[in-house]
């Protein structure tokens, strides 16, 4: 019982987080480090909940997301995302195992192209009302994450009901 009431709570802090990074994110274009912290120090509470051994699954864990982080630090280097969202992939890859992370990661690569797409096709209509802006667009690729993690994270929290 305190397991589940436990994991529950992580989960609606989690969620609050990852709304408040998203929406952080779209208005300035940063996602507080703190709150990254937050969801990185938040999963052993959440390992804890969910009785995980510290040998395979913790270990595991810690594994799998150190290996996204340094995946995701490249794309960094390149100039493809943003520290903040980099910082956020690799803190929520401490939540979730590998088939639920490659489907987040996979929803967060769909929902940042759509995103870019929207940003594109709003420059473009701006553009022929003669407000021309210049330099790269970008994208607020943590609304991406953010909202792909939610839908990640809707599996643990329905499967209750079901």
């Amino acid at each position: 019982m305190v397991g589940g009431l436990l994991s529950a709570f992580c989960l609606c802090v989690l969620a609050l987080l990852l709304v408040s990074a998203g929406v952080e994110d779209a208005r300035i274009r940063e996602i507080a480090n703190w709150k990254n912290a937050a969801i990185a120090l938040l999963a052993p509470i959440w390992w804890h909940a969910l009785d995980f051994s510290l040998w395979p699954d913790v270990a595991a864990q810690i594994g799998l997301a150190a290996i996204v982080f340094a995946l995701f630090i490249g794309a960094f280097a390149l100039g493809w995302m943003g520290g903040g969202d980099v910082k956020m992939i690799g803190a929520l890859a401490l939540w979730f195992p590998p088939g639920a992370l490659v489907w987040m990661l996979v929803l967060m690569s769909l929902f940042g192209g759509a995103l870019t797409l929207v940003l594109v096709a709003a420059r473009a209509w701006s553009g022929r009302r003669g407000r021309v802006r210049e330099g790269a667009i970008e994208v607020p690729y943590g609304v991406a994450i953010a909202a792909a993690a939610l839908l990640a994270l809707r599996e643990p929290i329905l499967n209750q009901f079901l």
